[in-house]
């Protein structure tokens, strides 16, 4: 791929973005070795650029490295998605709260929440099966969208840095779990909603625990699937597309 194909205002901007969608979508695989030589060639830029675009990823937990290591995508493990949704838990539920207290919801916050809306109305098919497979990513990135309009809508922009660097790693865990999969739209956007409606209602204590449940549900479902596939013969995780 070309950097002139990617439609992003800088080249090393455009070069993260792109091997951030690589890692996200799994074209890159957990334990995959990332070296500047090889983004270099792969976008067609200098090295020194692809630098730029590893340590970012890096600094976001996308990829690891140690020191004089060749970087590589990380294999979450059960233990890492316990402690990412742990926190997320705790930044998001004190965010919600201080949105409440504002009683503002953002308009980007509304609009992932009508795409959400718009996809569970238009949905038959159940979760999984071969019609809605190739929707659903789009529709768990309409769902991280959600979370972060609101959590950047608080007042404050530490606050706004944490939670920008957990999820980057829990987009990846979703990703390397296939979580966009369990998806239960109706669910989601009825949870969605209440804490809207706490948000707007200027209730900090119900958008708090509401956001708290939210949270730990979708841990829930992530680690039962988790749990799942690594019980599959040969501890091989399963693959449900064709």
């Amino acid at each position: 791929m070309s950097i002139d194909a990617l439609a992003v205002t800088s080249v090393p901007e455009a070069v993260y973005e792109a091997l951030r969608e690589r890692i996200l979508t799994q074209r890159e695989a957990p334990g995959a070795a990332v070296t500047e030589q090889a983004v270099a060639d792969r976008f067609g830029v200098a090295r020194p650029t692809a630098k730029v675009a590893l340590e970012r990823l890096v600094a976001e937990g996308l990829l690891r490295r140690t020191a004089h290591k060749t970087a590589r995508v990380p294999q979450l493990s059960r233990d890492d998605i316990v402690d990412l949704y742990a926190n997320r838990a705790i930044v998001e539920e004190a965010a919600l709260r201080a949105l409440a207290t504002r009683g503002i919801v953002p308009s980007e916050a509304l609009a992932a929440q009508r795409m959400l809306a718009d996809a569970a109305r238009a949905a038959h098919a159940p979760a999984g099966s071969a019609s809605d497979r190739d929707a659903t990513a789009p529709l768990a990135r309409a769902d991280i969208a959600f979370h972060r309009a609101l959590v950047e809508a608080q007042p404050s922009p530490r606050l706004a840095r944490m939670h920008a660097l957990l999820m980057g790693e829990i987009e990846l865990c979703t990703g390397q779990v296939q979580a966009h999969r369990l998806l239960a739209l109706a669910d989601v956007v009825e949870q969605h909603q209440r804490i809207l409606d706490a948000v707007a209602g200027g209730d900090p204590e119900a958008a708090g625990r509401l956001t708290r449940a939210h949270i730990e549900g979708a841990r829930d479902r992530l680690l039962a699937r988790y749990d799942a596939t690594r019980s599959a013969p040969n501890d091989e995780p399963t693959d449900e597309r064709d």
